[in-house]
């Protein structure tokens, strides 16, 4: 990596005065050359002041919810890599040279910390790990991946995908959303096996167990619909035309064995006759929203390659 490459480590934080500090030391100790930014979710505690007297940058957002933070460090940190990890002091530093290396080389533009090869007993709440699987499953299956951590906090990225990536989610289904995001651009992703540690004793989770996985799996949906729209409501329309016709086969029989082609259940031949009808109207949204996903991708990709080529220039000058 060139030594005139700008790295930043991101630390998103709510109310962890107990181990940020040990965060911003441990990142420090392994990147010496990078800026450490702290972004204060608002928090009630000391967590702003600790990394002050740290040494590290504050910026404070206000909103509550990791997807506005997120959206304050793509808007507000000018680097060549971006480091993102929780201040919660559960992802080791060591392993971050590993993460950066696979993104500085070019071989990935993204490379997330995976965490469920190797974690205590304790690191995961109840049911995280089978959430974690779940939409793990759900995403492969959309974006034709082999990912293993979707919900993983410690990610290394380069500019292209600050650049590329839009931020709309407001808590902690913003990983997903990223996930989704890069797989839908195209962009490489890679794991890179970290080991997790449970949160050290007076640390405390923000994450809720049933409410944000709820957020999560709705999200995960609403990409859906929205990244691949030909998939979603091609499904609906097949499912719709074969109940269609099941409902349709009394109707059908009653005109084809009567002399004089009297229906007599005539509601099934009208919930047939709506159903089949319903079923070309999906496969006629999903081939337009297809078509104007396309077009605007078409769009997204010129003013991205125009924004890079004017950093590119203005970093030029500077220099």
């Amino acid at each position: 990596m060139p030594e005139q490459d700008k790295i930043a480590v991101m630390i998103p934080c709510l109310n962890e005065e107990k181990t940020i500090g040990k965060v911003i030391e441990d990142f420090r100790r392994e990147l010496p050359a990078a800026e450490i930014y702290v972004f204060d979710n608002n928090s009630t505690d000391r967590t702003a002041q600790i990394a002050i007297d740290n040494g590290a940058r504050v910026i404070s957002e206000p909103r509550r919810g990791k997807g506005f933070v997120v959206e304050k460090m793509f808007g507000s940190i000018d680097a060549d890599y971006y480091i993102m990890v929780d201040g919660d002091d559960t992802y080791s530093a060591a392993h971050v040279h590993e993460l950066l290396a696979m993104v500085s080389s070019g071989h990935a533009d993204m490379a997330i910390g995976a965490r469920l090869s190797e974690y205590t007993d304790k690191s995961f709440r109840p049911l995280h790990v089978l959430g974690n699987n779940l939409v793990k499953m759900l995403i492969n299956w959309i974006g034709g991946a082999r990912l293993t951590d979707i919900l993983s906090g410690y990610r290394v990225f380069n500019r292209k995908v600050v650049e590329k990536i839009p931020v709309v989610s407001k808590g902690f289904e913003i990983e997903t959303e990223m996930t989704i995001q890069m797989l839908h651009f195209h962009m490489k992703i890679v794991e890179i096996n970290v080991p997790y540690k449970e949160r050290p004793q007076g640390s405390v989770s923000k994450l809720n167990t049933f409410s944000d996985g709820f957020r999560v799996l709705w999200k995960l949906f609403s990409l859906f619909c929205g990244y691949k729209p030909l998939t979603f409501f091609g499904i609906a329309s097949m499912v719709t035309f074969i109940l269609g016709l099941m409902v349709g086969i009394l109707p059908i029989r009653d005109y084809m064995t009567d002399p004089n082609h009297y229906v007599s259940h005539v509601p099934s031949a009208i919930l047939a006759a709506c159903m089949v009808l319903l079923a070309f109207g999906f496969a006629f949204l999903g081939v337009l929203l297809h078509t104007i996903n396309y077009r605007m991708k078409e769009l997204h990709n010129i003013l991205t390659r125009n924004n890079s080529y004017q950093h590119d220039l203005l970093t030029k000058k500077q220099q």
